[in-house]
């Protein structure tokens, strides 16, 4: 492919500069269309391009402006309903590309069938060409001028299977390729370890990778062992620690940013449309620009949040080189 002569970070309506990403949330659910995840939970349901639009523009105007959309191919996506939330409340959104966890999917779907080379081709022109406006829904793809800008893939509690490996395989020669950075599922940060040394034997940039939800995994030995491999990390539980109980995110924050204040990332991950504020939940999207905040600033640690906001999602979210 063609490297552009610049850095950029590829949103669903164009290339930006990785300074012009600001204030970033790394890890949101913006829209999640009717399909067999929202059939087996109704609460993942977040397709109401008015009340998605109210809640990012609430984003907007707190000073947010860029957010990376994480539900992959044929799960939920819909690439032209998110170009158009973008459109209307002018927040940033870096679309993905990749395969969830196996629970999201029928028993029999394409991605069983399909080599690694034909999920690497459909990754690919995901980045490079457009996203399908059916999402791999079939049998005609139909690609929009809306690319992917992120590749992700998710392992569950069990050990790396199999099956989830061809998905490594082609995730990374999608990586690889086009240089798109690479985002993770983990199940409360199990097998995090496990992800990056696949990654790192495979020829991954782990800069350019994130792991998601580790926060719920409460051994700090474990997260430095985690962050001295490069990668970076993805924290998204501060607002879901029950009242009473320690809050286990602010801990990890405490012990680690310190000393890894360019690999800590954070997020909402709010899939259920109860915790958006547009659709009668709580604590709306804007919690980690009020209240977050505000904690970070009586915890003596206001200084690492233009790392946690904008520095480490600029660094993350740039194409790297091609291999």
């Amino acid at each position: 492919m063609e490297v552009p002569a610049s850095p950029f970070v590829r949103t669903v309506l164009g290339d930006i500069s990785p300074e012009g990403m600001g204030l970033t949330y790394s890890h949101e659910h913006i829209i999640i269309e009717e399909s067999y995840p929202t059939l087996t939970n109704p609460l993942f349901l977040l397709n109401d391009v008015e009340k998605v639009s109210e809640e990012l523009q609430r984003f907007y105007e707190a000073g947010g402006r860029t957010m990376v959309d994480t539900m992959p191919a044929n799960c939920g996506r819909n690439v032209r309903k998110l170009a158009e939330v973008s459109r209307r409340t002018r927040v940033n959104i870096i679309a993905p590309t990749g395969i969830h966890l196996e629970q999201y999917y029928l028993p029999h779907h394409w991605r069983y069938a399909y080599t690694e080379e034909q999920l690497t081709q459909l990754l690919v022109d995901d980045v490079l060409i457009g996203i399908d406006a059916h999402d791999y829904n079939g049998p005609y793809v139909h690609r929009t001028p809306h690319k992917a800008g992120m590749v992700k893939l998710a392992t569950g509690d069990e050990q790396i299977t199999t099956h989830q490996e061809k998905i490594f395989h082609a995730v990374v020669n999608t990586h690889r390729e086009t240089g798109v950075p690479i985002l993770t599922h983990t199940n409360a940060g199990k097998h995090a370890i496990d992800q990056v040394n696949l990654f790192e034997k495979l020829g991954a940039n782990l800069p350019h990778v994130v792991i998601s939800h580790v926060d719920r995994y409460q051994d700090i030995g474990y997260h430095r062992a985690l962050l001295q491999t490069g990668v970076k990390v993805e924290y998204d539980s501060a607002f879901r620690w029950k009242k009473g109980e320690e809050n286990g995110t602010y801990k990890l924050l405490k012990a680690l940013l310190p000393e890894f204040p360019d690999q800590i990332t954070m997020g909402m991950d709010a899939a259920k449309n109860s915790y958006w504020q547009s659709y009668g939940g709580k604590p709306g999207l804007n919690f980690l620009l009020t209240t977050f905040r505000e904690d970070l600033r009586k915890m003596d640690m206001e200084q690492y949040y233009d790392n946690i906001f904008y520095k480490t999602p600029a660094h993350l979210y740039t194409f790297s080189t091609p291999k």
